[in-house]
């Protein structure tokens, strides 16, 4: 408290000549230093030749404030099974007020926050066994506070209760008057030689050596600080409804459930008699697409109505807005005004939100019905109506989460290729020692003044990737096996002969075989 009155003085720290109050109470404090030597605390809870057993002990926890200064302390009581109860002293926490002015109540709530965190403490630290902890308080208002939600007061008070209720039980808290307070001794301060003689504050307070029956109660008049309650601030918005409202959008999956049930809305019983009629549709669309600009744009509105113009920080303001008097609906102005040909729902398109439900459902409509086109063509598509702010965008975000817009722009995966096969890796062999082979074709020749079918077969070396020619004049067995023999006789006879499962190759095979003893292997690979 010296060194706080100190930082009031705005002094230097080098400054020699002190104020004359404060260096007073500095000597006085100094000259009661010869006395801490008579302190004495002890160091038992409990006398030694109690029996532990048989006793329960409870931990009671005392907080006071003051304009200077704030804390708390604890005593633990432990009562034995004939009734004789002791007080010992535990831990005592203090703190000097700040310097920024504030009310008792706000102090007095500080020390419950000490009191709240020594009980934590101690009940982390101790390793006795405590049956039960007891939080004191000779503030009122601190325990109506406790009883409250955090979330009604302001930013000081809410913060220290909201400590509080996290670090006890609220059952726990009890009133004890000032008069029987050991807190209040921390508050008005005492001398060494006031504590070396026995006293209430190494003790603790005659009342815990008493059954619960005389201990303190809290009274039954209790003046309530309403100053640190929060402002009630109205967040509504109250609008005027002129006929049947359109319901509400987010409660519906697409755009056609949304429309049958406005219809259903708009002509009741009625209207289930029989199929509705395209204007009973254009009737509930209307109502939707007013409800929407409603919730969207309520100023805008309200100003286009009464003939005034629209704020200068409105989103509308670069697009010109009008009014449709039909129907009540904003439109966009532009410079189609002559354009005889076009449709007035082109020419003034209606706008939209892009964050409002009903905008979603309208995408998700042209989405599924240009069957999940890119984004610019359902743009294209939505503008000829609808002029929805940053309309791509919202178009792009809906197609993100599209389930089928996704499988249709995704790509397929390419497969991983195989491991090369034995024949395409014989590297100190000749050339098509493994060959494969097939026939394509036809292709139509001149012979003389006919025409005839000729095809050609290819074999190819399937390690160095040689290529050998030859002419077919059919696509029978004979034929492949002159090809062949003209094959051999050219490049040699291959080790090993793949081909896939073609008819004159399959026909001949043990020909083959028979003509190629050890040195002929048809594979027939599809």
């Amino acid at each position: 408290m010296l060194v706080r009155h100190l930082w009031d003085k705005q002094r230097d720290w080098d400054d020699p000549l002190l104020p004359k109050e404060l260096l007073q109470a500095w000597v006085d404090w100094e000259e009661e230093l010869h006395d801490l030597k008579d302190i004495t605390m002890p160091r038992a809870y409990v006398p030694d030749e109690l029996d532990q057993s048989s006793t329960s002990r409870e931990i009671h926890v005392f907080s006071d404030a003051s304009e200077q200064a704030y804390g708390s302390v604890a005593y633990l009581r432990t009562e034995t099974s004939q009734g004789k109860v002791y007080l010992s002293f535990l831990l005592a926490r203090s703190r000097v007020a700040p310097k920024r002015l504030h009310s008792m109540p706000r102090l007095e709530l500080c020390a419950a926050v000490t009191g709240a965190q020594l009980s934590k403490l101690l009940e982390r630290e101790l390793t006795m066994k405590v049956d039960k902890t007891t939080l004191w308080t000779d503030s009122t208002t601190v325990l109506t506070w406790l009883q409250s939600e955090s979330c009604r007061f302001k930013v000081f008070v809410g913060t220290r209760v909201a400590e509080i209720q996290e670090l006890t039980d609220l059952k726990v808290w009890r009133y004890v008057d000032s008069a029987s307070n050991p807190a209040d001794d921390i508050t008005r301060g005492k001398t060494l030689k006031d504590l070396a003689e026995p006293n209430r504050w190494s003790q603790g307070p005659s009342f815990l050596l008493h059954n619960q029956d005389k201990w303190p109660v809290k009274p039954t008049s209790v003046k309530v600080d309403a100053s640190e309650l929060r402002k009630s601030v109205f967040c509504g918005v109250s609008s005027v409804v002129s006929g049947p409202a359109a319901p509400e959008a987010s409660q519906y999956e697409t755009w056609k459930e949304l429309l049958e049930a406005t219809a259903e809305t708009l002509h009741g019983a009625a209207g289930m008699s029989g199929e509705r009629t395209s204007q009973a549709y254009q009737d509930a669309e209307t109502l939707i697409i007013r409800k929407a600009q409603q919730d969207s744009f309520p100023d805008e509105l309200r100003l286009l109505k009464a003939g005034k113009p629209i704020p200068s920080n409105s989103r509308l303001l670069t697009l010109s807005p009008e009014l449709d008097k039909t129907n009540d609906l904003i439109r966009v102005g532009g410079r189609l005004r002559r354009a005889e040909e076009l449709d007035q729902a082109m020419v003034y398109p209606v706008v939209m939100d892009p964050g409002h439900a009903t905008t979603k459902l309208l995408i998700q409509d042209y989405d599924q019905r240009l069957c999940h086109p890119g984004p610019e063509r359902v743009f294209a598509e939505i503008r000829r109506t609808y002029w929805i702010l940053r309309g791509r965008e919202a178009v792009r975000r809906y197609q993100h989460t599209c389930t089928e817009c996704q499988r249709w722009k995704a790509r397929p995966n390419v497969p991983k290729m195989a491991d090369l096969p034995a024949a395409r890796l014989r590297l100190f062999q000749p050339a098509f020692y493994s060959t494969g082979m097939d026939c394509f074709g036809p292709f139509m020749v001149k012979v003389g003044r006919r025409t005839e079918k000729r095809w050609g077969i290819i074999f190819k070396c399937l390690t160095t990737r040689a290529v050998h020619l030859d002419l077919l004049t059919s696509i029978d067995a004979d034929s492949f096996l002159m090809a062949l023999r003209r094959f051999i006789a050219r490049r040699g006879t291959p080790a090993e002969l793949l081909s896939d499962q073609g008819t004159n190759f399959r026909e001949q095979r043990e020909s083959c075989v028979k003509h190629l003893p050890n040195c002929l292997r048809n594979c027939n690979n599809s």
